[in-house]
């Protein structure tokens, strides 16, 4: 029998990546948007035309109501989730933290962090009852290690890795399992506003040579997502090519 994963921020970058390859594995998948309907309806068409299940649900993560209402949604459709990938996240512009001013930091943390605290709320009543479940949030390589000019992005993402430590321990007696993957640089989007010239000095820094891409962080949460991955938990994956290792 498939199982059920929601993915949040699953049309687009990383999102997209992870909802493709876990439907190519016998996942239906939920792909949860804010904005971009169109990718989220791109990337559903791409996996039924390979004979999977998906559907797309809009909720903006940093709303708990709307979070509750997709889990609704998703549990009247499938009956039954067994992944939660806590995917959606946004950048931050980089400035020194002299120049973050608090509407920066707040939108960074309603999204990065508020987001991943909502839909996991809103899971885990759910999962705890199955005595099942697989959630795994994406951090980010500054969670672990800082960056300089990143500085309220970092700090979001670094409480992404403490807020999965923890709750490992305290939902690991009912089965279900909290890990995390924190990408480094990795060619999304995200990276749009870097010259060439970075980019290269990006790879040059990398010990594999190449910057990483949405697939490799999707091969790890389906790692992660699954059986193989059975007595692991409260664990952060770092899928960064051996970057400031």
């Amino acid at each position: 029998m498939a199982k059920t994963a929601i993915i949040t921020g699953g049309g687009r970058g990383i999102g997209k990546a992870c909802s493709l390859l876990l439907a190519q594995n016998d996942y239906n998948v939920v792909i949860n948007y804010n904005k971009n309907e169109t990718a989220a309806k791109i990337t559903a068409e791409e996996i039924k035309k390979k004979g999977g299940n998906a559907i797309c649900i809009q909720a903006d993560v940093s709303d708990q109501c709307a979070v509750n209402n997709m889990i609704q949604v998703a549990l009247k459709t499938f009956n039954k989730i067994h992944c939660l990938v806590n995917n959606a996240g946004i950048a931050a512009e980089n400035c020194l933290l002299i120049d973050a001013d608090k509407c920066l930091y707040d939108k960074v943390f309603d999204v990065n962090m508020r987001g991943v605290y909502n839909c996991t709320y809103a899971i885990l009543p759910h999962m705890l009852s199955n005595s099942n479940g697989s959630i795994i949030n994406i951090s980010s390589i500054w969670g672990q290690t800082g960056g300089s000019c990143e500085v309220v992005y970092s700090a979001a993402k670094a409480a992404v890795i403490g807020f999965t430590k923890a709750l490992a321990k305290e939902v690991g007696f009912s089965k279900v399992r909290v890990n995390c993957v924190s990408p480094g640089v990795i060619d999304t989007d995200m990276l749009s506003c870097f010259t060439d010239s970075e980019k290269s000095e990006l790879i040059y820094q990398t010990p594999l040579h190449r910057l990483g891409n949405p697939l490799d962080v999707a091969k790890a949460v389906l790692f992660l997502a699954g059986d193989n991955a059975d007595f692991i938990t409260g664990q952060i994956l770092a899928v960064n090519g051996g970057l400031y290792i």
